[in-house]
């Protein structure tokens, strides 16, 4: 029998990336997320900073060794953005150990605008005056067009590197990392511990601004010793950096501190206390008008409202699991004569709530009960971190507690969604996306409660904001530690991004607290607990507010809606009767009496930011009408009272 010949032949293996279209396409095992966006086109590739793969970003010239969905990142992506800030920062390391030998490194994340680095100059002091050096130094190595590599180095390695450097600070760090997962990056002359991921090469990074200089502990502990931070942001692009610019320039002046100082809103007191905010007459009957605006559309939802106090049992708290989570880093307990008892001062609303709930039977046929209230809470923050209103340690929450049957769940959350957008078009924020912040897949030690009971209540949030026509993302890792959530995340006038309004549901709460409800069947029955507070907290609120209309209140919630100017005293007494009259409709205001040219009073109502200025002299008198000028317009025309007190009607209406 004749003999045959087989021929072997290797086949390559090929891998399947599906993209965001939906299409599908072949590649060699092996193949970058780069080499995907050169098959697509030279142009795309160009601008690839990063790229998530099957949801996690990571490097564009990482290898892909199985099938995979794959999104290719840009500038326009946000965390396309973060990938170039992270890799910034690793430049900005390396241009101070080429500028200041032996300096030691700790860390250098991305954040929402930019990147910092903190660093250990050792005796030498860095000032602002240096950052124009440090940025040139930057740009030129930027321009080397250094590729970013990854090697995945063993902790014992890692380990040495760093001993032989004297860099306790990344010994530190290493500690707390498994053997497996370390990972160095480099590029040029610089290597640095980083999981990453990173851009391609440097040159992407074509402009550079270091913003600041500040002080910030190691681990953020005030036991450690404080490091200088360097704060700055990159762009693609020169023009880009140049519109931010102009952009911090606003912000400078829109800033709530100052706007809150000029408009007589609120103080400070280093007798009082750090982070504890004075509300100042003007501030307070802002904020009231706030709370009432929420009380008035709660009372309309049903809602029923409770007071709390400002302290609570230390039981209270560790039985609602905020102990565990919070008591180290809060305020101290306070303890009394009696041996054994501990307060707190009220951290959270919730768990009082949940005593209100359980403080009477309830059956299937009250529920759903929701309870509101604007509850006053204290945190610790550490002095480094505190920032005018946006970051206090005490402040007050537009708190309520909806408790419901499981099946309420999703039409009670629906309800919520309604009442937070309501608010928004009230205040004018009109960009904002919904996240949905969800448990960490992997993690799950931070957070309490059964897996069963986190699939229901992250299910019923995804089922509750389909069909709603909210623009949505979802974030994982984002969750409260005892439930998932929906935050509002609100893009303010000026860009800037801004978590406002929250809604969680709550599966955990009710058991530790053990509440029931008995239902049609006669049995007992667990109920669900939704948290909900569309300012979130007030203050916060009211600094975000401030800085996105820059103290250009609606008309609803201005202080000062008018400002009534005589032309001069003899009209003093005329002008006190106009807004006797005028308070009569509601409208609120002063009159500017001081014995000062009519110029000066306009100018002053102007800095003071009231929307509407009245001038009365002897010719408006005689006519019955009022010479209306309107804050940044000017003179609109003369009017009587009742036209004037129809517009002002007509534009609350529009608002509200």
């Amino acid at each position: 029998m004749q003999g045959t010949t087989f021929a072997t032949h290797k086949t390559r293996e090929m891998i399947n990336i599906t993209l965001p279209d939906g299409s599908v396409r072949e590649y060699d095992t092996g193949a970058t997320a780069l080499d995907v966006a050169k098959s697509i086109s030279e142009g795309l590739a160009r601008n690839v900073l990063a790229a998530k793969l099957n949801g996690e970003v990571i490097d564009a010239f990482r290898p892909i060794e199985s099938n995979a969905n794959l999104q290719l990142l840009t500038w326009n992506d946000d965390q396309g953005k973060e990938t170039m800030w992270h890799s910034s920062a690793h430049i900005l390391a390396e241009a101070l150990e080429e500028l200041y030998p032996g300096i030691k490194l700790g860390i250098g994340p991305p954040i929402e605008n930019g990147f910092y680095y903190d660093v250990d100059a050792g005796d030498t002091i860095i000032t602002e005056g240096d950052l124009v050096k440090i940025e040139k130094k930057m740009i030129e190595l930027a321009r080397q067009k250094n590729e970013f590599s990854r090697k995945e180095i063993s902790k014992a390695e890692a380990i040495a590197h760093y001993k032989a450097k004297g860099d306790e600070y990344k010994l530190d760090l290493l500690e707390s990392l498994d053997d497996g997962t370390i990972t160095f990056y480099t590029q040029g002359n610089f290597t640095d511990l980083c999981r990453g991921p990173h851009i391609p090469n440097t040159s992407f990074i074509k402009a550079i601004k270091l913003l600041s200089l500040a002080g910030a502990y190691w681990r953020g502990d005030e036991k450690n010793k404080q490091l200088t931070r360097i704060y700055g942001i990159t762009f693609p692009k020169a023009k880009e950096l140049t519109a931010h610019l102009e952009l911090l320039e606003e912000a400078k002046k829109r800033d709530h501190r100052k706007l809150g100082k000029e408009l007589d809103l609120f103080t400070f007191s280093k007798k009082v206390g750090q982070g504890l905010p004075l509300w100042l007459p003007k501030g307070a009957m802002l904020r009231e008008r706030l709370e009432n605006f929420m009380k008035k559309a709660q009372l309309e939802a049903g809602y029923l409202p409770v007071i709390t106090p400002h302290i609570g049992s230390k039981e209270l708290y560790v039985t609602s699991g905020h102990y565990a989570k919070y008591g180290a880093d809060s305020f101290q307990p306070i303890t009394t004569p009696n041996s054994g008892e501990e307060f707190l001062l009220k951290p959270m609303n919730c768990p009082h709530h949940c005593e209100i709930y359980k403080s009477r039977p309830r059956s299937y046929k009250d529920l759903p009960i929701r309870f509101a209230e604007f509850g006053t809470v204290y945190r610790y923050e550490q002095s480094g971190e505190l920032h005018g209103l946006t970051r206090v340690r005490g402040f007050t929450q537009d708190d309520a507690h909806l408790f419901c049957r499981p099946e309420q769940v999703e039409d009670e959350f629906k309800k919520v969604i309604e009442l937070v957008l309501y608010v928004f078009k009230a205040l004018k924020f009109e960009e904002f996306t919904a996240q949905i912040s969800l448990r960490d897949k992997e993690d799950k030690e931070k957070y309490i409660g059964s897996d069963e009971n986190w699939e229901k209540a992250e299910q019923a949030i995804l089922n509750s904001v389909k069909g709603s026509g909210l623009k949505t993302v979802v974030e994982y890792g984002e969750a409260a530690f005892y439930g998932p959530k929906l935050d509002f995340m609100v893009k303010d006038a000026l860009g800037r991004k801004w978590q406002l309004g929250t809604i969680q549901v709550d599966y955990n709460l009710p058991e530790r607290f053990e509440l029931e409800y008995v239902g049609s069947d006669d049995q007992r029955h667990r109920p669900v607990m939704i948290h909900r507070a569309p300012f979130g907290s007030l203050e916060r609120f009211v600094a975000v507010l401030i800085e996105h209309c820059g103290g250009n209140f609606p008309l609803w919630l201005t202080p000062d809606q008018i400002a009534i100017l005589p032309l001069s005293e003899k009209y003093n007494e005329n002008c006190k009767e106009v807004l006797n009259l005028l308070n009569k409709y509601d409208i609120r205001g002063f009159v500017d009496d001081r014995n000062e040219k009519v110029g000066k009073k306009i100018r002053d109502a102007e800095v003071s930011k009231v929307p509407y200025m009245l001038i009365i002299g002897e010719k408006e008198i005689e006519n019955g009408t009022l010479a209306v000028r309107k804050h940044g317009e000017g003179d609109i025309g003369t009017m009587k009272v009742e036209e004037f007190t129809a517009l002002i009607k007509k534009e609350i209406e529009e608002l509200v």
